[in-house]
């Protein structure tokens, strides 16, 4: 006998005090029976009107949008961007709140998880508590930091016009203008365009030269259209047989810099999308692993090579890298970007796999940058086996770095430095540099 379908909560309204922040961009509130609300638009402290927009009796937990204040926090400010709020952009998690405020929410969050998922405290990590600001991003309240140089469009399929996601959506907010892009994104007229035919459509601009690019991915069975913008673009193309990503007239790359070098990154990949966070994490690393002459270091998840250029730049001809990245149009830019380096070699394939057949047993220095979702156990119990001087842990979700540094430290690992970085200014994510040490080494 099937059990009756539970009902739905999505529209109910709940008067409730606002909690702590949580990791994701919303606060944490109970509804009068206790049932937990994830609460989006709102700050900690605050008493709001909270709607649920997901959810249904018996529930875990309800998620909702605060669609009216009652008491409002000191941090709290009117959102400079015009598309956002409850039910409208996905983009941005925190434009209601003041930039130091946003800053220390994300503070709180990499706190938390460091607690609950490596039982650490922000002193037993080395962390000052902070939330560092890019250069030039320390703007008074109501501006807001034109950081995002990679903007994915979402086309609205009725009007032919570009915007954004809403929040957990596929709906699109239509927009005239998004304010966290980049100045070289804005410039060339996205939002102002006819783009009927097209389920997407990504705009790149470059850090360090004047390369733009925009990637069109159209939905089934349709042509291209002529792509005229306000400035030169190369235009690339989504197959939608293979879903690779091909060119269509222009370079079939961009040219980043960092670190004093040149970086050719291929049919939209990886690049760190602030145009500070290449240069801010690359200093950072190389601040915690003090390369030597003559060391030789692993540069794990490494895209296009950015760690790697700046490890071979330091530890001299003596020294070696080896890179393991898993995209092939990436290992390709990567050996084309490190090709002067003879001691510098690129391996494809997913790290887990690679590594253990590279027979490596013993190296100075490990630097990794996984994807969202972190290394994972299996990669971390054989990372501790190689005996790493110092090793530099980069990460976009702190979550993820939290339970792998419980990994490390299980593993004869402790944490000597965290930092964090907010590259990501009006949303919840926040970039770390985690440096580890053996147990015992420098205490």
């Amino acid at each position: 006998m099937q059990a009756e379908p539970r009902k739905t909560l999505v529209g109910a309204e709940y008067e409730v005090e606002v909690g702590p922040v949580a990791h994701g961009g919303h606060c944490i509130a109970r509804t009068a029976e206790g049932q937990v609300l994830f609460v989006r638009h709102t700050l900690p402290g605050e008493r709001v009107i909270a709607r649920v927009t997901e959810g249904e009796e018996g529930a875990r937990f309800l998620r909702a949008d605060a669609v009216e204040v009652l008491e409002a926090s000191k941090d709290r400010i009117e959102a400079p961007c015009p598309y956002a709020g409850p039910g409208r952009c996905g983009g941005c998690d925190w434009q209601h709140a003041k930039p130091g405020a946003q800053r220390r929410l994300k503070g709180e969050v990499l706190a938390e998880q460091l607690k609950r998922l490596a039982g650490l405290t922000p002193e037993e990590a080395g962390w000052d508590g902070t939330v560092m600001p890019a250069e030039g991003d320390k703007l008074p309240a109501g501006e807001v930091p034109r950081w995002r140089t990679r903007v994915q469009y979402a086309v609205d399929a009725e009007t032919g016009r570009a915007g954004l996601r809403r929040h957990r959506s596929h709906d699109v907010e239509t927009v005239d203008h998004c304010m966290i892009a980049a100045e070289g994104v804005s410039e060339l007229g996205v939002e102002r365009r006819d783009w009927t035919g097209m389920e997407s459509v990504e705009a790149i601009a470059a850090t360090g030269s004047q390369d733009r690019q925009v990637i069109l991915t159209p939905t089934e069975g349709a042509r291209l259209p002529i792509v005229e913008l306000d400035r030169p673009v190369s235009v690339m193309r989504v197959e939608e047989k293979d879903g690779g990503v091909h060119r269509v007239h222009g370079r079939p790359f961009v040219r980043e810099r960092a670190d004093g070098r040149t970086y050719r990154v291929g049919s939209g990949g990886f690049w760190q999308v602030h145009p500070k966070a290449a240069d801010t994490l690359v200093t950072a690393v190389m601040q915690g692993l003090l390369p030597r002459k003559g060391d030789m270091a692993l540069d794990l998840y490494c895209g296009v090579g950015l760690f790697a250029g700046a490890l071979a730049d330091r530890i001299g001809e003596k020294g070696a890298v080896l890179g393991i990245e898993s995209g092939k149009r990436a290992v390709e830019d990567a050996r084309h970007n490190l090709a002067e380096f003879d001691r510098v070699r690129i391996e494809q394939g997913k790290v887990e796999s690679v590594l253990p057949r590279t027979g490596i047993t013993e190296v100075d220095l490990i630097v990794l940058d996984p994807p969202r979702v972190g290394a994972g156990r299996k990669t971390v119990e054989h990372l501790v086996t190689l005996g790493a001087r110092r090793i530099a842990y980069v990460a976009c979700d702190p979550a993820a770095l939290a339970r792998d540094l419980g990994y490390f430290g299980e593993g004869g690992y402790r944490v000597r430095t965290v930092r964090a970085f907010d590259l990501f200014p009006m949303t919840h994510h926040v970039e770390c540099v985690a440096v580890l040490e053996p147990v015992g080494k420098g205490a």
